[in-house]
């Protein structure tokens, strides 16, 4: 390969580059990436970079030493991929043909429909978006979070260190159901009545009220909850518009091996837009997570260079974390499928404990809160564990 192209230049795309180097390759490098911004960290910014603890000099992902001997091409995005001639083409008319791309595109948040145009209302996905948030929040005033989700519950964790009066909404009877279970959901979900924060739960959202600017979250019940400002945390949906018709795969994203490849030659995909195999589960996912953005690249790097010769290792077990009214929660597996989950060390009153889960006795996920040694063992046990 004499070209590369890395079309995404977040965590995941940065990543594969720095693996390129790393195994070898000296050829052309070119990343893409449709933000002006060069590869920043984006858990700080519903934390940290939220509440003004840090600045945007402290989310650089790049060392100072570092030179990867890459053409960085910022602020457009990747409108297409030409399978036949090679060749990505960008928003502003150029072209950039390569011998192998790696897809590093991410996901984009989710809005509220009927909500363009009204000020006070937010998404949290990119440094511009926390940009604008912070701004907000400096304000204070009234916050609604629609959605209970991580992000949604640490903005919520932010705000309410910073005076505001917040409100958490959730569709779902029981926040983080999904990830966690129910039971489990519903501990951690009650970091937030621990702190004054209202949560509001098995009810949508049927609008937004107000003019020129947000005043209020209308419910589908009929309530009304006053607002300054609103954060919409619904999910994120993968950016692969790009690839329609390019003969890569789509599914949920880009549908991948477990090694990244997807169903076109030379091409692979990493980060929040590849929906790999899983081999612990038998089904494909596409895990929204930073440690899957910064491990899984080096694979698909792997086969990208290999021309598809070498065997798929089975990646680590999805992990993610979160920090929330200073408690910090860590949770490592898959519990879908599991039928029992039990907190072996701790309380779920102190806030202070590691959970199990079990399919057919076999430990398939654990979940801690404030207990980050023993957490440390369990994820360690569950990573050499055969899928």
């Amino acid at each position: 390969m004499r070209t590369v192209a890395v079309v995404g230049a977040s965590l995941a795309g940065l990543s594969a580059a720095r693996s390129l180097r790393k195994r070898g390759y000296d050829g052309r490098l070119v990343v893409i990436g449709d933000e002006p911004h060069r590869p920043y960290d984006r858990p700080p910014l519903s934390k940290e970079f939220l509440a003004g603890a840090i600045g945007e000099a402290d989310l650089s992902l790049e060392r100072d030493d570092e030179d990867l001997v890459a053409e960085w091409v910022l602020g457009t995005r990747a409108t297409g991929l030409d399978r036949t001639e090679r060749a990505i083409t960008l928003a502003d008319g150029r072209e950039i043909r390569a011998d192998g791309v790696v897809v590093a595109t991410g996901a984009a948040a989710r809005a509220l429909p009927g909500t363009d145009g009204l000020a006070g209302v937010h998404v949290l996905r990119t440094l511009d978006d926390a940009r604008a948030l912070r701004e907000e929040l400096a304000r204070g005033g009234r916050l609604v979070v629609i959605g209970g989700g991580f992000i949604g519950a640490e903005v919520a964790s932010t705000a309410y260190a910073l005076g505001l009066d917040v409100t958490v909404v959730e569709v779902a009877l029981t926040p983080l159901a999904g990830p966690l279970g129910r039971t489990m959901g519903g501990i951690v979900s009650a970091l937030h009545a621990d702190h004054g924060v209202r949560l509001l739960c098995g009810v949508g959202v049927k609008g937004l009220s107000g003019e020129r600017r947000v005043d209020a979250v209308l419910l589908e019940d009929g309530r009304s909850v006053p607002a300054d400002t609103v954060v919409v945390g619904i999910g994120a949906r993968p950016c692969v518009d790009w690839l329609e018709g390019s003969g890569v795969a789509l599914d949920n994203g880009v549908k991948c091996g477990a090694d990244g490849r997807t169903s076109l030659a030379a091409v692979v995909a990493v980060g929040d837009c590849a929906n790999w195999y899983d081999p612990h589960s038998g089904t494909h996912r596409r895990v929204e997570h930073w440690t899957g953005a910064m491990e899984r690249p080096d694979a698909a790097v792997a086969a990208l260079l290999a021309h598809g010769a070498t065997e798929p290792g089975v990646p680590r077990p999805p992990y993610f974390w979160s920090d929330q009214y200073g408690v910090k929660i860590q949770f490592v597996g898959d519990a879908t499928g599991a039928d029992s989950v039990r907190i072996e060390e701790g309380t779920a009153d102190d806030r202070s404990f590691l959970a199990v889960y079990r399919r057919a006795g076999r430990p398939v996920a654990v979940l801690g809160m404030n207990q980050p040694r023993l957490f440390t063992r369990w994820r360690k046990q569950l990573s050499v564990a055969a899928p």
